[in-house]
Formats: structure tokens, sequence, C-alpha cells
């Protein structure tokens, strides 16, 4: 076992039980509704109901009972508001989606909120809720209808499947995953990162770039770094992937090492690309990723390898 490599990425791991079957139940809803202990996370946009209290964020979750739920559940028989997403912490979990107007009464000291700009003042598991919960939003936004015939979709399996309603028709959309590379290149004590122009200045992170059709991740990885950078890499090991639902990536990481001889020649997005020495990093230069993205984790992989002292602690 791989320690490093099994401890899950932020927004990933074993935070929900998912139990994909009891989508199939017709009667999901009614069971939820009828059992006390479901609790209910409110979406509006893509933003949520939070609460925050001491410096601590949480999830606002609401009872069966509370007017807004009643509301979602009574409109349309709650099929397009209402999504299970599965049991959280033991408990059955609902999503309801306000959709874009969410001029509704709101219990005390709760208001709706990106995840975002919350993520370092969230537990773990509730990020990965919140992630989870976002992405479906987002998702189900975006195919009210048909890209087929274009007429109105409905929800079925407790809202993890847009059916069309043109029976001539019918086709059904699953929620979308955009998958993305992103890859640390390294050659020998040195790592290649780059800069996009609305970064803060000095911060650096590794190469990233959605995968295009008839490519494969090894290939993407490729590609995207001699696009950006000018760099050839002669090899490619998959690391560790990280949901990421802004709006609906999948952050597939890989370390890559530069071929021979490689020179920097930056286009694409990037406004820089630079060679990083372990000691430049260790020292605080360049700005790193936060904590909690993907790409510091390759980084921080490759800088404890040849370091007696953890990136994060030297960081921290």
């Amino acid at each position: 076992m791989n320690l490093e490599r099994d401890t899950p990425n932020f927004f990933s791991g074993p935070y929900i039980d998912r139990r994909s079957e009891e989508r199939e139940a017709a009667e999901w809803l009614s069971g939820a509704l009828a059992d006390a202990s479901t609790r209910y996370l409110i979406g509006c946009g893509s933003a949520q109901l939070l609460s925050s209290s001491d410096g601590e964020v949480h999830i606002a979750f609401l009872q069966g009972d509370h007017p807004i739920v009643q509301s979602a559940a009574r409109t349309g028989g709650g099929s397009r508001e209402l999504t299970l997403l599965g049991w959280f912490r033991g408990t059955r979990c609902v999503l309801v989606d306000l959709g874009s107007d969410c001029a509704v009464e709101l219990p005390p000291a709760t208001r709706f909120e990106e995840l975002r700009p919350l993520v370092s003042v969230v537990a773990a598991d509730e990020a990965g809720l919140l992630a989870y919960a976002r992405a479906i939003l987002i998702w189900r936004r975006r195919h009210r209808f048909c890209g087929v015939c274009g007429a109105p979709t409905r929800a079925e399996r407790a809202g993890h499947v847009m059916r069309c309603s043109n029976p001539q028709c019918a086709q059904e959309f699953f929620p979308r995953i955009d998958p993305a590379i992103i890859v640390l290149v390294t050659e020998g004590e040195r790592a290649l990162l780059g800069r996009q122009p609305s970064w803060p200045a000095g911060r650096y992170s590794t190469v990233a770039g959605f995968v295009e059709p008839g490519e494969s991740l090894e290939d993407a990885v490729a590609r995207e770094v001699r696009e950006e950078t000018g760099v050839r890499v002669t090899q490619v090991d998959y690391h560790s992937s990280q949901p990421w639902p802004f709006p609906s990536s999948l952050m597939l990481g890989f370390h890559a090492v530069a071929a021979p001889h490689s020179s920097i020649r930056v286009s694409g997005e990037l406004a820089d690309a630079r060679w990083f020495t372990r000691e430049q990093i260790a020292s605080g230069t360049p700005t790193l990723p936060p904590a909690h993205a993907i790409s510091f984790r390759l980084i921080a992989a490759w800088f404890d390898a040849g370091s007696a002292v953890p990136l994060a602690t030297l960081r921290a």
C-alpha cells in the first residue's frame, strides 16, 4: 500500500454512501419524506445553504417539515427539485434545488454561499458533499431541455438521470464530467511550474488542460505540456485524481519527466513558465497553490521524495 497515494484528495474519499440502488425505487421521495431523520441540503443556483459560528462553516441541513422542503416536495411531485445524494454520516441526504429564484425565508444565521472561497474552512467530508451537490445542481440546470430534439426533460432515478419528455425521442442524459489532466513535469532536482495572467503575483502551479476527443490521458499530458511550455516529456505516471466541480471537471493528476535538453517556450494560456529547484520551493519561492488543490499534492509528492522535511510542514 502506498500511503501517500492512498490518502484521498480534497473533495474525495468515502464521505458518502451513495447506495445507487435506492435511486431505482419509484417511491424514493415518499420514503425520504416519511423518514424524520432525512436531512436536506438546499441549493440556489450553484450556491448552497451554510451556517457559520466561531469561525467555522457548516452545511445548514434542514428537516423534512421545514417550509422550504415541503414546498419543493409539492411542486411537480418533487421530481424536478429533489435529488437523492445518498447517506451522509449514516443519515439519508437529499438535495433540494431552488433554481435561481431563492427568495425564501431562511433559518436564522444561514445564508447561500459559493463553495470555492470557503474550502479552507469547511470540514473535508462536508466539502466533499457540497462539491457533489454543486456538480449535480449545475448539470441539471444545463440539461433542462433535450439536446437531440429540444423538448423539456424530466428527472428520473431520484434525480440522477434527465430524460427527454418527447416519447418519440426519450433520450437519457447522465451527469456530465469533463476530464482534465494536471501534471508536474520534473528534471532531476527541478520542477516545471507555470502561471496564468489572472493569478496573484508570484503564484505558480502545475500544467493542466482538458482531454480532447480521441485522445488518451498520456497523450493529453504530452500535448498540454508541449503546447503551453514547449517542453517534451518522455515518461508519464499516474498519481491520483480529484473532483473539481467548478463547474464539472475531474482532475487526473500525473508526474512526468522532461526529455533531455528541453527548453521552455511559453504559449497558450500561460504568462510565464520556469524551472524551480527544491531549494527555491523550500524557501517560499514561488507561491504555490493552496493545500487542498491536487496541484499542491503533486508538487509535494515530488518535493518530499528528496527532502528530509515535508513541503506541507515547511509551508505551514
